[in-house]
């Protein structure tokens, strides 16, 4: 996931480190999405010995000649992550609700969905390498019976939403326009005598 700030109408002349109040802009968003955003891992108990994703969460922001781009990492769990973040269904649940108890089940809401109750050898073992960073100690015949035990029961009541990424990302997004102008705005006197004739044209993409 990526933030673009795009400077239009600087011809290429924008340098890194000519605009640091609109770095600090970006730069304070990125920390409050990733502040809050292990805020609300650590809420829903994601911070547990080997949790990967709560620790390689981070931003990274580079500059170019016309853009300012913020950018969210997830290291290992860049392939899950948004599984966590939005949830998944289960089998076991139509509509958002247990089939069997008419309860609301775990992934209520969420895009994505389960197929298939048995958890299949790639989720197993998945589960297995998460075991393995618990201290915990199972022989190898446990160690796969508990992995596809968790693994059933996460197929059947699906996974959890957290909106992690997804709620932080939506408040402090709409804070950026404001916080852009006013910080490009202590940056013009530095950038004024390369402005071209025509009209800045500033653009955020989220």
């Amino acid at each position: 996931m990526a933030i673009k700030l795009k400077l239009r109408g600087l011809d290429g002349k924008f340098v890194k480190g000519e605009v640091k109040h609109l770095e600090k802009a970006i730069t304070r968003f990125g920390s409050n999405v990733i502040k809050d955003g292990r805020k609300i891992l650590h809420n829903k108990k994601k911070t547990t010995q080997g949790n990967t994703l709560y620790s390689d969460y981070h931003y990274t922001m580079k500059s170019t000649k016309s853009t300012i781009e913020l950018g969210l990492e997830f290291g290992d769990a860049d392939d899950y992550w948004q599984y966590v973040d939005q949830g998944v269904k289960g089998t076991g649940s139509k509509g958002g609700r247990s089939k069997t108890t008419g309860q609301f089940t775990r992934g209520a809401g969420s895009p994505f969905k389960f197929k298939y109750d048995n958890p299949g050898g790639a989720l197993v073992n998945a589960i297995r390498g998460w075991i393995k960073n618990k201290p915990i100690s199972l022989g190898d015949s446990n160690e796969i019976g508990t992995a596809f035990a968790i693994g059933y029961s996460i197929k059947r009541r699906g996974l959890e939403r957290t909106m992690f990424v997804s709620r932080p990302v939506e408040v402090h997004s709409k804070k950026i326009p404001d916080e852009v102008t006013e910080a490009f705005l202590l940056d013009v006197e530095s950038l004024i005598g390369k402005l071209p004739s025509k009209q800045m044209e500033i653009q955020v993409k989220l």
